[in-house]
């Protein structure tokens, strides 16, 4: 993964502003866009398959309701994930991964988070990072990904499981100091922190241990060119296109 030139502007379940959240024409926009990066969420449906949705439930950002992991994929595809967001989406679908990386992997850098709540301790066979790191394996676009999680342990068994792959941490604004024990643990590529909890010394000490630092989830201009100031490496936002434009002299 290549992200050397700053600013990295990174699409915020994609272009979360104008389009309904991990959506396939989220995704799109973010691209037509010039963003560098999506970011999106995956988990389990009950019948374990690969789901882009950032919530536990399906009742904010679809037309079901109940728990992600109590439907199978085939009656989640059955849902709008558009109307809640504007009218004119309706028919917009929960992609799987597989359906996101096929349209979008080798166009675009992309930040898979896997959400801490599809953490099983117990290790099994078609965990979720097994199945996402095979996933990455058959889409050949590994040179694409970024993998991401709340939850440190998701990350060790990705780094178990495929040691290449980039890994980001992410923390709350309370633990943002939690990421320098850990990557005595294990080589993080990022650490993508709350935007409120990010400080020089902080960003300074991330980069003494090699590590990229991308907050989340800036929105506006003026606190993007601040966070820039204490020489971050890239943010998270839901407005891509407000971003590139607002820092294009940075």
């Amino acid at each position: 993964m290549d992200t050397t030139d700053r600013p990295i502007i990174i699409a915020h379940r994609g272009f979360r502003r104008l389009y309904p959240e991990n959506t396939i024409i989220a995704f799109e926009a973010a691209i037509n866009a010039g963003a560098h990066m999506i970011e999106l969420d995956v988990t389990l449906s009950k019948d374990r398959k690969l789901i882009i949705i950032h919530d536990d439930t399906l009742d904010r950002t679809t037309s079901g309701s109940g728990l992600v992991r109590d439907k199978d994929l085939a009656d989640i595809q059955k849902l709008d994930a558009g109307s809640w967001f504007d009218p004119r989406f309706q028919g917009e679908r929960v992609p799987t991964l597989e359906e996101v990386l096929d349209c979008c992997g080798n166009r675009i850098m992309v930040n898979i988070e896997i959400k801490a709540s599809a953490y099983e301790p117990e290790g099994r066979p078609d965990s979720i990072e097994r199945q996402v790191v095979n996933l990455i394996r058959s889409c050949r676009c590994s040179r694409f990904i970024l993998i991401s999680s709340f939850h440190p342990e998701v990350l060790v068994r990705i780094a178990r499981l495929d040691s290449s792959l980039p890994i980001g941490l992410i923390t709350e604004e309370q633990d943002a100091e939690s990421v320098f024990p850990f990557s005595k643990k294990l080589d993080l590529y990022s650490w993508n922190p709350d935007a409120g909890s990010v400080t020089e010394d902080l960003v300074r000490e991330a980069h003494n241990r090699k590590i990229r630092v991308f907050p989340y989830t800036v929105n506006s201009v003026s606190q993007a060119k601040a966070l820039f100031e204490l020489q971050i490496d890239g943010l998270f936002t839901d407005d891509p296109a407000l971003m590139i434009k607002g820092l294009s002299n940075v």
